[in-house]
């Protein structure tokens, strides 16, 4: 949903669950399809245009994130249909839950203050 926040409630994830949806790529596959992988197996969720923001590297464990702005195909509602996510939804950025990470909001600030200067 335009200028809305999709979060995952995800089984495995540390802390309340909620987060930015995320994922691993298989061997040989490209970032931007298995973005579009992920959310598919994932939500269900068909992307449309995908851009990347920004990208961000972690020591521990040591990997290269990829943030991207993405604009879903006609979204009529998100449900999980991976035994891995408990619930899925968009937020508005300053609804967003109680209980997400500082970091997942550090990263979700990022993005809007990234995507402010992009051009539509």
């Amino acid at each position: 949903e335009r200028g809305r926040v999709l979060l995952l409630k995800h089984r495995f994830r540390v802390g309340s669950g909620w987060g930015i949806p995320g994922g691993f790529l298989e061997k040989g596959e490209q970032p931007e399809d298995g973005l579009r992988r992920e959310l598919c197996e994932e939500i269900g969720l068909e992307l449309g245009v995908v851009e990347l923001l920004f990208a961000r590297t972690l020591r521990r464990p040591q990997q290269l994130e990829l943030h991207y702005r993405c604009r879903a195909r006609a979204v009529k509602e998100v449900r999980p249909r991976s035994q891995e996510i408990i619930s899925a939804g968009w937020f508005a950025p300053d609804q967003l839950p109680p209980e997400l990470s500082s970091d997942q909001r550090r990263l979700i600030e990022r993005a809007i203050k990234t995507d402010a200067n992009l051009p539509d």
